[in-house]
């Protein structure tokens, strides 16, 4: 017959064992990252700063503003002469095949500009408001502007031009922020309002699983 400590022992290992195989049982299973096709998921949402921009009509963005709802970020200017306008065109087709998500998972498209010279409200508002009635601008200081850029990892430039006035040289990637107000993902181009519309719901569906 084994010895009190011998037994007391093996009782702590088979506790142990025991307390393992229950929190196993009760640990939410892990949600593996869908396949996507131009999406690059980050492995943890990066949180982001509250952004010091107006909107498209002038209002200061809230703090709270990149929380409670999906937004696409693209990072532009209005006198962008082919990138830009052709993301937008993208975006609004893109967006009216996710017409059938629930409102909530819906996203709303944000496009900041990397040109706070020339990007006022009114401006944005009529640009943007082109594509979409629903999209969103948002402009600033040169100094919150390049905050955001770093916020989001979006690099950008001033490029004087040979006959005089200058260009912006800026990413062209689109950026996912979930209801959360983190950064989720990450498309890359070439942009195609199919494949940014099957990245998204993957994004959402997969976010929903794992809450």
């Amino acid at each position: 017959m084994a010895s009190r400590p011998l037994r007391i022992g093996i009782l702590a290992i088979v506790a142990f064992a025991a307390g393992l195989v229950l929190a196993r049982l009760l640990m939410p299973a892990r949600v593996e990252p869908p396949q996507t096709e131009r999406a690059t998921l980050l492995p943890e949402p990066r949180p982001l700063p509250p952004l010091d921009l107006v909107d498209q009509d002038g209002r200061p963005l809230p703090a709270e503003f990149l929380a409670g709802h999906w937004t696409l970020v693209f990072f532009g200017f209005t006198q962008c002469p082919d990138i830009c306008p052709t993301m937008l065109a993208t975006l609004a087709q893109a967006r009216r095949q996710l017409a059938d998500l629930p409102e909530s998972d819906r996203p709303r498209v944000l496009l900041v500009s990397v040109d706070p010279e020339r990007d006022t409200p009114e401006r944005l508002a009529a640009y943007v408001r082109f594509f979409d009635p629903s999209f969103l601008g948002a402009t600033g200081t040169a100094a919150a502007t390049a905050a955001a850029a770093a916020a989001f990892g979006v690099p950008y430039a001033k490029v004087q031009m040979p006959e005089g006035g200058y260009t912006m040289d800026n990413g062209s990637g689109l950026l996912v922020v979930g209801t959360d107000g983190a950064l989720q993902a990450y498309l890359s181009g070439p942009h195609e309002a199919n494949t940014i519309a099957r990245d998204y719901r993957k994004i959402v569906a997969w976010k929903e699983a794992g809450r």
